[in-house]
């Protein structure tokens, strides 16, 4: 096995890295954004709730039904809360995929300039050694002109 060919498995296992990485940095989106649409869902639910009893309470205001209001606000307000540390996570898991797909890009890219910069280097040092046998053989044929021209020498 070659040094180029060496290089290329080593690039091969980066890139699987690198597609592992975006995709969990595609599932980290999608589970932010999943957060965060719930957190709005949650937010427009409580909006609609505490304006339809305010209404109600305009009309009628019960001791009992304003404890019910009361209590279920409060679990409502924990929920988002609980949303608000979900959305957290879930950014901060986004932002870690970010900087694992960064680094797996990094790894690809730099793989693939050695592999590049090693098959130019290859490439010229082919190319001189073509070079050398052309001059060779011009310098050969040279002397055998030269040679077939001349009368031998006597001795």
């Amino acid at each position: 096995m070659t040094g180029i060919d060496t290089l290329a498995v080593l690039l091969g296992q980066h890139a699987r890295r690198r597609d592992e990485a975006a995709a969990e940095h595609r599932q980290a989106a999608a589970a932010r954004e999943s957060a965060l649409a719930q957190a709005e869902q949650l937010l427009t639910y409580r909006r609609e709730y505490e304006a339809r009893w305010r209404a109600q309470f305009a009309r009628e205001g019960a001791m009992a039904l304003v404890h019910c209001y009361q209590g279920f606000t409060d679990r409502l307000a924990l929920a988002i809360e609980q949303q608000g540390r979900v959305i957290e996570h879930a950014a901060a898991r986004l932002a870690e995929a970010c900087a694992t797909l960064r680094e797996a890009e990094l790894r690809c890219a730099s793989v693939q300039r050695l592999i590049e910069r090693r098959v130019g280097e290859a490439r010229l040092v082919a190319d001189r050694r073509d070079q050398k046998q052309t001059d060779e053989a011009a310098t050969r044929a040279a002397w055998a002109r030269l040679s077939a021209t001349r009368p031998l020498p006597l001795l």
